[in-house]
């Protein structure tokens, strides 16, 4: 019972499927367009069981089942417990669990699956029609359907090249899509990174400036103002431990950016949020802000808190709204905490798509201003409806890297 509850609707369709399959080759044991089996009636149901049952379990063991499923219809058949020109109906299974393993495994393990099946069936067809037919007993009335090994041949041949040709697109397809969406997320973070660098180019500038004007501020009243002179030395001192920190949190992760001839932009802070929640308001959203700050944040934290809550609004607009938010930002000397929750659309309206992905730029870029920090990022829906997105960014009061 583990494996099916892993396996989950697709296993439950899978064995609706094989029940409908072991139904339909049965029947055309017990009521077949020609001769009959030699087989009692009663035993087309146990042999159409047999025949089906590798649907049920394709997804857990598709190799094996493949195997499994062809045997079953080699063996059936050369047993004489199939009916001519019913033949074709018991590799049935046999295509739909191809059509899985073209789907799911290498392209050399598919091509051997439908060669070594289209082989065992091309000779049963064969020995039937030679040995197994002759001995069964003729049909009372004139066959609908005479029996024709051509005919069976052709008809399995089509339906297992077309199950493994279905499969192998789907494969391909997947793969495709898989690199596609890698090529993104890197892309994504590639972006997000030199967009962290242009900020973090803009905090060092600005760091640098002060540096300097209280360099020379100290250096000309050292001996007239002692006092002014230390002052300004502290400031330096607190600045530079919080720019190299800033440098050294960076120099790893981040790319060159090469682009460093726009305009500096100011860089936002904590007492930017409420700007922010009046922007999300006045796009239809009930936000909920509440900011406990306990110590003061160095800026580049302060900037990430920023951006983290923005993208997370922005979300929030694009794909739920209009709802209601609360915006929850804790700082306690050590770390940032931000928490953004959302009650997700009113009305019972589904979210627009990309609401509660993994993927998506925006989380992307949330993901990467937390790692940066050696912190903690998490989004995810809530069961009771609407989505969560949590960061936690650690720092050390003095600026350096925890």
């Amino acid at each position: 019972m583990e494996w099916a509850r892993r396996l989950g609707g697709r296993g439950v369709a899978d064995a609706a499927v094989a029940v409908v399959l072991a139904l339909f080759v049965g029947y055309a044991i017990v009521d077949p367009p020609g001769p009959s089996s030699s087989w009692p009636p009663w035993s087309a149901w146990p042999v159409a069981a047999v025949v089906s049952f590798p649907v049920a379990a394709r997804r857990r063991w598709p190799r094996a089942m493949l195997g499994l499923a062809c045997a079953a219809g080699v063996l059936a058949t050369v047993a004489g417990a199939i009916a001519p020109s019913t033949i074709w109906l018991s590799f049935v299974p046999t295509v739909l669990v191809l059509y899985l393993v073209a789907s799911t495994t290498s392209v050399g393990w598919s091509v051997a699956g439908l060669a070594v099946c289209a082989f065992a069936a091309v000779t049963v067809v064969l020995i039937f029609y030679a040995q197994v037919l002759p001995g069964l007993t003729p049909a009372a009335a004139p066959s609908e359907l005479p029996p024709h090994w051509p005919v069976e041949i052709g008809v399995i041949s089509v339906l297992l090249t077309a199950g493994w040709a279905v499969g192998t697109v789907v494969r391909w397809k997947r793969d495709t899509t898989a690199r596609l969406v890698r090529h993104l997320a890197e892309a994504a973070v590639t972006d997000e990174r030199r967009r962290i660098a242009r900020e973090l180019h803009d905090v060092i500038g600005h760091s640098m400036s002060l540096i300097a004007v209280k360099a020379t501020v100290a250096n000309h009243v050292a001996d007239a103002r002692p006092q002014e002179a230390r002052a300004a030395l502290a400031v330096i001192e607190q600045t530079s431990r919080s720019t190299l920190a800033e440098i050294h949190r960076v120099l790893g992760l981040l790319r060159s950016d090469g682009d460093l001839q726009e305009a500096p932009l100011p860089a936002p802070g904590m007492a930017d949020l409420p700007e922010l929640a009046a922007d999300a308001r006045s796009a239809g959203i009930e936000v909920d802000l509440t900011v406990r700050e306990e110590a003061a944040l160095p800026p580049a934290v302060a900037v990430s808190v920023y951006r983290i809550v923005q993208q997370a609004l922005t979300n929030i607009i694009t794909h739920a709204g209009p709802t209601r938010c609360s915006v929850t930002v804790d700082i306690d000397g050590r770390a940032a905490v931000i928490e953004v929750i959302d009650d997700g659309p009113r009305h019972g309206r589904p979210p627009r798509p990309g609401h509660g992905g993994h993927g998506g730029h925006g989380l992307i870029g949330m993901r990467e201003r937390a790692k940066m920090y050696g912190g903690t990022f998490s989004a995810e829906s809530r069961p009771e409806g609407g989505f969560r997105v949590a960061a936690r960014l650690p720092y050390d009061p003095d600026g350096a890297v925890t």
